[in-house]
């Protein structure tokens, strides 16, 4: 038997521009993005991706246009409602405090505490579990100034999941991490994903939504060039219309198994 799956959010026909500069950022979106997605937006710099991100986490409201969660136009949902909905791990953020790691995983249940009251024996559980998930126990006890990039950012990811919501939104997790960090961060973010959270990524690396996305959308131009399974998104001739250069995309036999994105560069070789 089929079983139905909901829309979590719904964005019609929404235009956001900032003040500074009046051009429009997105013009008229509109999109349904589906409960237990894994959907990864795409494009070059300047196509949206992080201010969509921050509509939909309620950060900033569309001149244009409404957002719904669930049903219910977020407009209309105050900044605790939203906190037990939504967590966003934005793409880059320094602590000013050497707070312990596990300090700052209980900082994501401060939605579900009154104000003056500290956290309790449930609360420290919480951030327990949600620093086994990313697998960063060990570093409970480290200060955030001895992270390292790939640690800081499973460790903002587990202070989102010790919020206890089941949508996760992230602004390029993986934009100023090596390799090795790369990998952990997108494994965890799989894992998550199975667990059945909705999850929104922002990122530069088609390759990335090739590895653990349900959905795409490539943003172009103010508007969504196309959307869909990777496979069909991320083709040569959709990526050289939304990065302009020639893409290669490379099927990889065993031990791999995965498709993979090449771009061509455009200079010419020297002959030697």
């Amino acid at each position: 038997m089929n079983v139905k799956t909901k829309n979590r959010f719904s964005l019609d026909k929404i235009t956001f521009a900032y003040h500074s500069t009046g051009n429009p950022v997105f013009t008229d979106l509109s999109l349904t993005i589906e409960e237990g997605s894994a959907l990864f937006l795409l494009g070059p710099n300047g196509t949206g991706k992080s201010t969509l991100l921050k509509c939909l986490a309620g950060l900033l409201v569309p001149q244009t246009g409404a957002i719904y969660l669930d049903d219910k136009p977020i407009a209309h949902l105050g900044p605790g409602e939203l906190a037990k909905k939504i967590a966003y791990v934005p793409q880059s953020q320094v602590s000013p405090f050497p707070f312990l790691v596990r300090e700052i995983v209980l900082m994501g249940r401060a939605a579900h505490l009154s104000p003056f009251s500290l956290p309790g024996r449930k609360d420290e559980a919480i951030m327990e579990d949600a620093l086994q998930r990313v697998g960063v126990s060990d570093l409970a006890d480290r200060r955030s100034e001895d992270l390292s990039g790939g640690e800081w950012q499973l460790v903002l990811i587990a202070r989102a999941l010790a919020q206890g919501t089941d949508i996760l939104l992230l602004d390029e997790p993986t934009s100023h991490l090596d390799l090795g960090n790369q990998m952990k961060v997108l494994d965890v973010v799989g894992d998550l994903t199975r667990e059945g959270i909705t999850i929104i990524t922002a990122t530069h690396f088609p390759d990335h939504a090739l590895l653990h996305a349900s959905e795409v959308v490539l943003l172009k131009g103010a508007k969504i060039l196309n959307r869909g399974v990777p496979k069909t998104v991320l083709t040569p001739e959709n990526l050289e219309t939304a990065y302009g250069v020639e893409v290669h995309v490379v099927e990889l036999s065993e031990p791999v198994n995965r498709r993979v994105c090449v771009p061509v560069s455009g200079r010419k070789e020297k002959a030697t």
